[in-house]
């Protein structure tokens, strides 16, 4: 089965080489709380680090993408360049407006599976990151399709080994650690390996939650509100958000991921008042993990309000 690459992951900058963060605001670990994750991989200009907070209100999770193999990159390598001084003000102001600052790791560009990448050693290396650099905690945006749709099991394995190591450096509670999958990872009887059915059955009490990629995976897929939360069909049929939770992956962790715009994504998109409509109705039937994009600045202040205007007021 081969699934279409995401486009997570832009051109990279030159990254850079590589005080124990506060307690994540957004309550990982700790029970049924709602997330609202911005990714931000984009150069805007202007900006030295994150934005200001005022530009992301109504979101909770703010994704510094990436930091690779190789170090950190883009919006990850801007956060290592400013001042200590000045990330400990952004961090405050972060944190007193309840949002999380967390590196994601990887992205469409890295492909630590079939590049034989040693899983503890990389594991190690992006955990003294993430403390070295003071932030809330890491997301896995592995998406090593080539791994995967060789179908060997090696990719559940490597994800499984990584995930164990980072938690055992970041204490649970203490740390946000999330993943990122694309939806077609989760269908039933698929992969040799189990696909991330496997990886949550064996790894799944570590991770607080998946920022799901309902997008770049097919024209139709995840297109409309049963497409997205109830029958996906087309190429990859039960993966729809209650299908993955039918599977055994519990919905409170189920985040729903779509593009800011069409043009964030090959496919997938829902326009934001639509979007919101869908959210109602998946709240209805008694799920409500939260939200996530790609990416900012596309997605803002005002994009999250308006998915959020009505399911999470």
């Amino acid at each position: 089965m081969v699934a279409a690459r995401s486009t997570c992951g832009l051109v990279k900058r030159t990254p850079s080489s590589t005080s124990p963060p506060s307690p994540a605001s957004s309550g990982a670990g700790q029970g049924p709380t709602s997330r609202f994750v911005i990714y931000s991989d984009q150069y805007v200009s202007g900006e030295n680090g994150p934005p200001d907070v005022s530009m992301v209100k109504g979101f909770n999770v703010f994704a510094l993408s990436f930091l690779l193999l190789s170090g950190a990159a883009d919006q990850a390598v801007e956060w290592t360049l400013i001042s200590a001084s000045d990330r400990a003000k952004i961090k405050s102001q972060y944190t007193a407006a309840g949002i999380s600052i967390v590196v994601s790791a990887f992205g469409s560009t890295d492909t630590p599976t079939s590049t034989n990448a040693d899983p503890i050693k990389t594991a190690n290396a992006m955990a003294a990151w993430v403390k070295e650099y003071n932030v809330d905690g890491i997301d896995v945006d592995y998406e090593d399709f080539d791994a995967f749709n060789a179908n060997t099991g090696t990719a559940e394995e490597w994800l499984m080994s990584f995930t164990k190591q980072l938690r055992s450096q970041l204490p649970q509670g203490q740390y946000i650690l999330s993943h990122a999958p694309v939806a077609p990872w989760f269908k039933k009887d698929t992969w040799s390996g189990g696909g991330y059915l496997a990886v949550d059955q064996a790894v799944g009490n570590l991770i607080d939650w998946y920022n799901i990629q309902f997008y770049n995976q097919g024209s139709m897929e995840y297109t409309t509100c049963d497409g997205l939360l109830t029958a996906s069909g087309g190429s990859w049929p039960g993966t729809s958000l209650f299908e993955i939770a039918a599977n055994g992956v519990s919905l409170s962790k189920l985040v729903i991921g779509k593009p800011a715009q069409a043009s964030d994504a090959s496919n997938g998109y829902i326009a934001p008042a639509t979007l919101a409509g869908c959210l109602v109705q998946a709240k209805s039937k008694g799920w409500g993990a939260g939200v996530m994009t790609w990416e900012y600045p596309q997605a803002n202040s005002s994009w999250i309000q308006t998915v959020r205007s009505q399911a999470f007021p």
